[in-house]
């Protein structure tokens, strides 16, 4: 027989009624072959509240399936396009299709989301291009030094061991792109940090490649997106570019997609394609179709007939109710009453009565929900009843009264007895409370916001404190949007919207001017919470307990977005109201560690551990900092000790893989990149990893087959593609490496690593004007103009073209006179032209920007070297010697200038440092004694 869900979702199909025009063409259109000019691609049905825009979708959806297309309809219960795609996901394997490789990204999504907003340690991003637009406040001198001035000499960033390779300098040198280098040392992989700030970008193309893979399975693949002014405005803009570009991927011809919302298309979304989209406005029901419906409840009379389309205006939903009702009651027989009295009125049993204002209150309802709000025990037949209302809807599961019809409901019971609503909400509240505390037993406090099941009783319960006392609740509900910032995006919107919705239907126009503000604040998704917490922070209701949590929170929101200075001005402000938050003093070190200031990131993380010595994320970030510092054996104890209070997180363990593969353990680097694959053999990051340590330590062969594995795991990883590259370009593979980049570029156009990479090849091949095209792109791509100058400069000088080097130099120091790692350039192109004077008052600059580099102290040795200043040059290169250990050059110079003084002796052992380091290094065979 089916459930009674089933029964009575085939009962409103059954009652049909009207819109015979719109469902034709539907049906034609599915009968029509996609290369027919006739088919229509997209569909966007529209019209008031109350209009059977909702009712009208559900018939499409049967229809289709009728004829074995594949469906899913989404409604508002989706707050972002991953969610928009998990709902896809679900609604497909309830018809037996799975699209199993999206599952598991949108896994991997969840989880990767998951870890960057509760311990999100920044580190360089490789993943180029794709970075949120606008203009974000330019990098610091540190932030700038820490991500070049060792890559481009030798190809190693200090302190990221492995990940050096993988490395897009662009990602830290633009302050634009500053959140993806703040993600990228937590996450470990560029195409994670990508993943979590742009999942649209990675996550749709794994979409429409499934979707083509099930095209063979169905007909037709429909898709509808119902109330669709509620989300509309994320999901507009991706649902454009799907239809309309091939940037998201191409989606099979098959691929119907229908939208159902309030207002006609958007002209600024659809601007240059509203031809494209067929829309269906709805209007109410003519007389005609009104009465067919009214014929079909049995109401004939014709003067309770004229009474119910002058009471509904022939809104469907409310013809529909007031038939039913009309039917049992025999007339209606007073023409004052609104449509939602008259229901009242009509229902004679007051039990019933009161079951259907209260079964108004919630904003979702079941059975356990309906008990809580209902004064009675009666209500397992009462909520029967109420399921069979014909304006209350089934959605997700869920019983759901039409808008229409619940908004005067609220109205009329807190107009006529305040005293009721505000007990009616009291009830619920107290009830989502107690649900939201079983679901949150043994969450930590911090982790709730961002679990979906206790976030959905919590926004219930703070919806009915609201609407039960605003005022007395308001501060409280301000504490909570603190916590939903902090746990994401789409918990801050869920939280705004409970807001929204509270001041709507409590008619509070305060509260309901602080909602709009608070939606329209969370608009920009590339700025997150900041503009909300600006706002709460802004408030001065008493009684908002903990202000520094706000700072601190606003704080990290503005150092992923790349904002040093504000985070650094928020966590100051946060840790001056409260000296013992932890999380803000571990915060600070973060930011700090990010500009390159380590050791006072160091202090900071002292004291966070202090506070809190079991605070794995500033463990691990201390450790960076020192490994950073030079200090490896400093940096795998803090590791070790993370790993002992959390022995399987993932990211410690690749961590400190990388730190040991740096530190030249290789066997102790595979050690723990195993541990990681043991927990998590399906992630494509972590296999990605192994297989960058193993062609770090030589083994490229067995690195190809491991960059392999990654990308069949994920289609879309464009870090593997770059490092295979890299891989087979050390093999001599060399057109299977420019093959690799140029797949890599593909899927990430604006990939600068990638270009950078293939343009180095391309010098190396003797392409010069294949090379100065890959490097003219990245100065027309890159955000950060003086970095993209200063690549195309070293390309230069490294081919010997110094003039146009200087050039480049000089421009990128006219953009940004700080850079230090342009002034280091320039300095190494004015040594090869023998000006070492002007050599030597570049190295100073850059000394001066970025004290503690060994490459610029090395390079100032030498210029003082060459001005036969020995004895300075000695200095120096002890310094550079103690900052850059593994540096062959630095160790050959270090002999040579012993040499010159006279000290032979003591330049052999140097020389043959140079040569242990690097057994192919010529030069110091020269030198050596004979």
């Amino acid at each position: 027989m089916g459930s009674m869900q089933e029964l009575l979702r085939q009962r409103r199909l059954d009652g049909f009624v009207g819109r015979r025009a719109e469902l034709a063409l539907f049906q034609d259109n599915l009968a029509t072959a996609p290369d027919d000019p006739a088919h229509r691609f997209l569909f966007h049905i529209h019209g008031n509240a109350g209009v059977g825009k909702s009712s009208l979708v559900r018939r499409l959806a049967h229809t289709a399936r009728e004829r074995r297309a594949l469906t899913a309809t989404l409604d508002e219960s989706v707050n972002s396009v991953p969610e928009a795609l998990e709902t896809i996901c679900a609604q497909f394997a309830g018809q037996g299709v799975r699209l199993k490789a999206l599952e598991r990204m949108l896994d991997t999504y969840r989880q990767r989301r998951y870890e960057a907003e509760s311990a999100a340690a920044a580190a360089v991003d490789a993943a180029g291009g794709g970075g949120a637009p606008g203009a974000v406040p330019a990098p610091t001198t540190g932030s700038m030094v820490a991500a070049q001035a060792g890559l481009i000499g030798l190809g190693l960033v200090p302190g990221i061991g492995a990940l050096a390779g993988a490395v897009d300098p662009a990602r830290v040198a633009a302050g634009a792109d500053g959140v993806r280098a703040a993600l990228s040392r937590h996450l470990g992989r560029q195409e994670d940090v990508t993943l979590v700030l742009d999942p649209v970008r990675v996550l749709t193309p794994v979409l429409t490649a499934e979707l083509e893979r099930v095209a063979s399975e169905a007909p037709w693949i429909v898709l509808f997106f119902d109330t669709y002014e509620r989300t509309g405005p994320f999901l507009d803009p991706w649902l454009r570019d799907l239809t309309t570009t091939d940037r998201l991927g191409l989606l099979p011809a098959q691929t119907v997609i229908t939208t159902s919302g309030q207002r006609p298309v958007d002209p600024h979304v659809w601007a240059d394609c509203a031809d494209l989209v067929t829309e269906l406005p709805l209007a109410p029901f003519t007389e005609s179709e009104a009465r067919t419906l009214l014929a079909a409840k049995d109401v004939v009379d014709e003067e309770v007939v004229r009474d119910v389309l002058r009471l509904s205006g022939r809104l469907p939903v409310l013809v529909s109710t007031l038939a039913e009702n009309a039917g049992r009651t025999g007339g209606v027989t007073d023409p004052s009453a609104t449509a939602v009295e008259r229901f009242l009125k009509w229902e004679s049993d007051p039990l019933r009565r009161s079951a259907a204002l209260d079964g108004a209150l919630p904003r979702r309802l079941n059975e356990d929900i309906f008990r809580a709000a209902a004064r009675t025990d009666e209500t397992r037949e009462l909520f029967g009843w109420l399921r069979t209302l014909p304006f209350v809807g089934d959605r997700g599961g869920r019983a759901q009264y039409h808008d229409v019809v619940r908004r005067p409901m609220l109205r009329l019971t807190r107009n006529s007895s305040p005293e009721r609503w505000s007990a009616g909400h009291t009830r619920l509240a107290d009830a989502f409370a107690a649900w939201a505390g079983e679901a949150g037993e043994g969450l930590p406090p911090a982790e709730r916001w961002a679990q979906d099941g206790w976030r959905a009783l919590r926004v219930e319960e703070l919806y009915h404190r609201l609407c039960a006392r605003p005022r007395t609740a308001l501060p409280a509900v301000l504490r909570d949007g603190i916590d939903a910032c902090d746990a994401g995006l789409v918990p801050a919107r869920q939280w705004a919207r409970t807001l929204a919705d509270a001041g709507e239907d409590t008619g509070n126009d305060a509260l309901g001017a602080l909602a709009r503000e608070c939606r329209t604040a969370l608009e920009d998704e590339r700025r997150g919470g900041i503009d909300l917490l600006g706002i709460i922070l802004g408030r001065d209701e008493p009684g908002i307990p903990d202000r520094a949590a706000a700072l601190t929170v606003r704080a990290r929101a503005h150092r992923l977005l790349g904002d040093a200075d504000g985070a650094l001005r928020d966590y100051r402000a946060a840790i001056a109201l409260d000296e013992g938050n932890g999380r803000a003093h571990g915060g600070l070190g973060e930011t700090q560690r990010l500009l390159g200031r380590y050791e006072e990131a160091l202090a900071a993380f002292d004291r966070a551990l202090e506070i809190d010595p079991a605070d794995c994320w500033s463990l691990s970030s201390r450790a960076q900092a020192k490994h950073a510092l030079g200090r490896g054996a400093e940096a795998l104890a803090d590791l070790d000790r993370s790993l002992e209070i959390r022995p399987r997180h993932i990211w410690a363990l690749v961590r400190r893989a990388q730190v040991r593969r740096a530190a030249g353990d290789a066997e102790g680097a595979l050690a723990d990149i195993g541990r990681a694959l043991e927990t998590d053999p399906g992630n494509a990051w972590i296999v990605g990893e192994h297989g960058e340590i193993l062609r770090r330590i030589g083994r490229s062969e067995e690195a190809v087959a491991r960059y392999d594995r990654a990308i069949e795991l994920d289609p879309g990883y464009a870090w593997a593609f770059g490092s295979r590259a890299m891989a087979k370009h050390g093999l001599g593979r060399t057109g299977e490496a420019l093959a690799d980049l140029g797949r890599a570029l593909e899927i990430r156009p604006g990939y600068l690593w990638a270009l950078v990479r293939r343009a180095e090849i391309h010098r190396e091949t003797g392409d010069a004007a294949a090379e100065l095209a890959d490097l003219d792109r990245v100065v027309e791509l890159a955000r950060s103009r003086e970095w993209a100058l200063a690549q195309r400069g070293h390309a230069h000088q490294l081919a010997g073209r110094y003039e146009e080097a200087l050039a480049d130099y000089g421009a990128a120091i006219d953009h940004a006179p700080e850079y230090a790692y342009a002034h280091l350039g320039r300095a190494r192109t004015h040594e090869r032209l023998r000006r070492y004077e002007e050599a030597l008052r570049d190295y100073d600059r850059a000394d001066e920007l970025a004290p503690g580099d060994g490459l610029t102290v090395g390079g100032r040795a030498q210029v003082l070297h060459a001005l036969g200043r020995l004895g300075e040059a000695l200095g120096e290169l002890e310094r550079a010697g103690e900052l850059r250990p593994d540096a062959a050059w630095i160790a050959a110079e270090h002999g040579a200038v012993l040499q010159d003084l006279g000290r032979v002796s003591e330049a052999a052992p140097h020389f043959a440092r140079a040569l242990s380091l690097d057994p192919a290094y010529t030069w110091p065979h020269h030198r050596l004694p004979t």
